[in-house]
């Protein structure tokens, strides 16, 4: 086994909690300070004023407009800036990313090692399971760090190797975010070593053990300091009796937090399920899109095949539209994201393998093509609209080939969902 002495050499760590040097000599960054970013007490809210958290995490906070706590912010943040390891029910979209980023910038700010490190050597460590989210993480570690000093690197399969190596071998690297598989590629060729990592976080674990990942993050795992040496933390949508013996192997008297993160998602978003002929689908999604009230629609289907056929067909019908599915290149994915988030496509058609990654504020409706095989995706599907205190609507088409699927979906979301006919006026052949 390869030794320190083998490793990247040491150099000295930058020094966290400030601007760059750099911008100082430019004059570019104004003098900050807490006393510009007041937030007035509000009974039953918990202000990040209250957290105590490092002056330069509040400016980054500030530049957000964040004000208030989430509600898995106020009850994880307390106990997870204690050191305290914490297992978390919690999906996408209730703030559970910003929770676990700001403890660990706090926690590195506020513990400087005050010694040389190697290269490649990392402090914090987020494992999650889709190249969007790992880049959703980072890109929102970025906002959050912004003022602090604290480097961040991205380790995501089918982008350049040598790209992701270079920003780990340019500088000492604080948190790593990365998928499970281009991590292990990483630590099999000895250029990621994860035995001084002092904070753990496992994102999204379901949707890990659903993927196949478990016995990949279970290595990754056991290359970190013993779990009463390190502070762990772990996410996941459901309390399934799997996810709990993995909480119980991975975390160390670990607080559990529960916010029924289904009911959250679901109370900014109205659901519709319309029963019709396969035949029908395409010409109600055509129609639909058609509206002023579809300003941008996020379109899911089972199968890549199902996705780009599609895809294809919309875009044939003049559609502006982009496709997400594991077989599009990652830098092609990046981009139809960023096209979504500026508005240049109005429709994006994606399989599950995406959902959970997708953060667009303004999507307007998310339309399941398809019912999803799994009841859990239904829940992460339609999260991607009533997002950021907006409201959205679902459109789910139950026909004779999937509507057998629906009593598992309303037994996971506890309420009976009405299948309803389709306005008439939505399965009209277009005249123009």
């Amino acid at each position: 086994m390869r030794g320190k002495s083998d490793r990247m050499p040491r150099i000295f760590h930058h020094e966290y909690g400030g601007v760059s040097r750099k911008q100082q000599r430019a004059g570019t960054v104004e003098p900050w300070s807490l006393a510009q970013f007041h937030v007035p007490e509000q009974e039953g809210e918990t202000r990040f004023h209250d957290l105590e958290l490092h002056e330069s995490i509040m400016h980054g906070i500030a530049d957000l407009g964040f004000q208030y706590c989430s509600p898995i912010q106020a009850a994880i943040l307390p106990v997870a800036m204690q050191g305290h390891d914490a297992i978390g029910k919690a999906q996408t979209g209730t703030g559970k990313t910003a929770a676990f980023l700001i403890t660990i910038l706090n926690d590195l700010l506020n513990n400087p090692t005050g010694q040389e490190r190697f290269i490649g050597e990392p402090r914090a460590l987020i494992i999650a399971p889709t190249r969007e989210l790992v880049m959703q993480i980072a890109a929102d570690a970025s906002d959050l760090a912004k003022y602090t000093g604290v480097k961040i690197a991205t380790l995501i399969g089918g982008m350049d190797y040598q790209k992701q190596l270079q920003v780990l071998q340019r500088q000492v690297v604080d948190i790593v975010a990365a998928t499970p598989g281009r991590l292990l590629d990483f630590m099999g060729r000895r250029d990621l070593f994860l035995d001084r990592v002092e904070i753990l976080v496992l994102d999204e674990a379901d949707r890990m053990l659903d993927m196949g990942f478990i016995p990949q993050v279970k290595r990754i795992v056991r290359a970190t300091p013993e779990k009463s040496h390190r502070q762990t933390l772990l996410f996941s949508a459901t309390f399934e009796q799997d996810i709990i013996n993995l909480a119980r192997q991975w975390t160390f008297e670990a607080a559990h937090i529960d916010i029924k993160p289904e009911q959250v998602a679901i109370d900014s978003v109205e659901q519709r399920v319309y029963m019709l002929n396969s035949d029908q689908r395409f010409k109600f999604l055509s129609n639909l899109l058609r509206t002023p009230e579809a300003s941008s629609v996020i379109v899911f289907a089972n199968r890549r095949d199902q996705v780009r056929r599609l895809y294809e067909r919309l875009r044939n019908g003049g559609f502006r539209c982009g496709v997400l599915s594991g077989d599009i290149p990652q830098h092609k994915r990046t981009r139809t994201l960023e096209q979504l988030k500026a508005g240049a496509i109005k429709v994006l058609v994606a399989t599950d393998v995406a959902g959970r990654g997708i953060h667009v504020d303004s999507v307007s409706h998310v339309v399941n093509f398809n019912l999803p095989e799994d009841p859990k995706d239904y829940v992460h599907r339609i999260g991607r609209t009533g997002r950021a205190g907006a409201t959205g609507i679902s459109i789910s088409f139950a026909s004779e080939d999937d509507a057998f699927l629906l009593p598992d979906i309303e037994a996971l979301l506890g309420e009976k969902l009405s299948c309803v006919f389709p306005p008439s006026e939505l399965l009209e052949s277009a005249t123009h």
